[in-house]
């Protein structure tokens, strides 16, 4: 019988050291859980529902996490994101996210940065 050699690596090796790591469901970037908010749907009317801030995290169900930035929401809105996040259907009121989101970062961070139009590759006579 061949013996094997038994691996060295701790059993929780797969973890991060700094806590549970979650992705945003606007960006789909993966960022640790306390960077992030928590959101969960709640029923809010008979065959509705309301995604809410879960800044406790201890709202039962389903979460979905999300930056909170103006530009994570509006791709997450955009692409229908909590719907699936959450797997509930019809059209969630998300107006508690947006409101949190706008007083936590202001109104002057509402849109995306402007830039200048830079023009490239053009001659001059």
């Amino acid at each position: 019988m061949i013996q094997r050699e038994t691996s060295v690596i701790p059993s929780r090796a797969h973890r991060s050291p700094d806590g549970p790591v979650r992705t945003c469901v606007g960006c789909r970037k993966r960022e640790l859980a306390v960077e992030l908010l928590r959101v969960a749907a709640v029923p809010d009317r008979p065959g509705n529902c309301a995604v809410i801030v879960d800044s406790a995290g201890n709202l039962p169900g389903r979460g979905a996490w999300l930056h909170p930035v103006q530009q994570c929401l509006e791709a997450a809105l955009r692409r229908r994101a909590f719907v699936r996040a959450l797997r509930i259907t019809g059209s969630p009121d998300t107006s508690a996210v947006v409101e949190y989101v706008n007083a936590s970062h202001g109104a002057e961070e509402s849109g995306p940065p402007v830039r200048e139009q830079v023009a490239k590759n053009m001659s001059t006579p």
